[in-house]
């Protein structure tokens, strides 16, 4: 199977960090392939950033089904645009803050979120109220360094991950770790050993569910919410989004 890991933003470092950790992940007969989109910020911090990386999500989608692809996966931990992904394509599209959460509440009760920057902790309760684990979240716990922060000092990152992380374990009896960031996933398995709990990065969380979803032979549900978005013009910079629906029902 073919699985296309697309990283919302256009730092083609990170996106190779990412294509690291699918593989890592993915199970030696699967192809992964990785990108950038054309267009968006270079990083995802905000409401702001999330929203502009979401018409380069699409574009990424889109062809992925001229590529022959059998899944997505949105390799950012805000999920920009995943419900509109659905939209696009009837193959499984999944983002991994929901491919996190879901792993997470299967090997855990409780749970803390490690991220980047304090500005983003809002963003990301309010996404995990959406999955339904308010419940089940403990804390959001944030760092001072931005996403490419970690690209540039490792070092660093994973000394601030270490530090929240056994406050999150220590403080609030979090009985596992979800790392929210798709640049987070080279520091899991030393972070797991140390602090003795599960530690999830969503990248791989999301490229084992996807394929798991194409094992079973699932697609999208065209029903009624996820059905193709019905033809209509769109003007600017997004014109040549307009005809989406009629090229991808043929």
């Amino acid at each position: 199977m073919k699985i296309k890991v697309i990283n919302p933003n256009t730092t083609l470092a990170m996106t190779k960090g990412i294509e690291h950790a699918a593989r890592s992940a993915a199970r030696p007969e699967t192809e992964i392939l990785a990108v950038s989109p054309k267009m968006g910020p270079v990083s995802i911090e905000s409401y702001y950033d999330e929203y502009l990386s979401i018409p380069g999500v699409i574009e990424e989608v889109k062809k992925g089904e001229a590529e022959g692809v059998d899944a997505f996966v949105i390799a950012c931990w805000g999920d920009p645009g995943l419900h509109a992904a659905r939209e696009v394509t009837d193959r499984p599209v999944v983002g991994i803050a929901e491919a996190s959460v879901y792993l997470a509440s299967i090997l855990a009760a409780r749970w803390s979120v490690v991220t980047v920057l304090p500005r983003i902790k809002t963003m990301l309760e309010e996404l995990v109220d959406s999955y339904g684990m308010q419940k089940r979240v403990l804390k959001i716990r944030t760092t001072p360094m931005g996403v490419l922060d970690f690209e540039r000092d490792p070092d660093a990152g994973i000394e601030m991950l270490r530090q929240e992380g056994r406050r999150a374990v220590e403080e609030e009896n979090a009985e596992a770790i979800l790392l929210g960031c798709a640049g987070m996933a080279e520091f899991a398995d030393s972070l797991e050993r140390e602090l003795g709990v599960p530690v999830i990065d969503g990248v791989v969380a999301g490229v084992k569910f996807a394929e798991s979803i194409v094992d079973l032979g699932k697609r999208t549900s065209k029903l009624k919410t996820y059905k193709y978005p019905e033809k209509k013009e769109y003007a600017g910079i997004l014109e040549s989004f307009g005809d989406a629906a009629a090229k991808l029902k043929k």
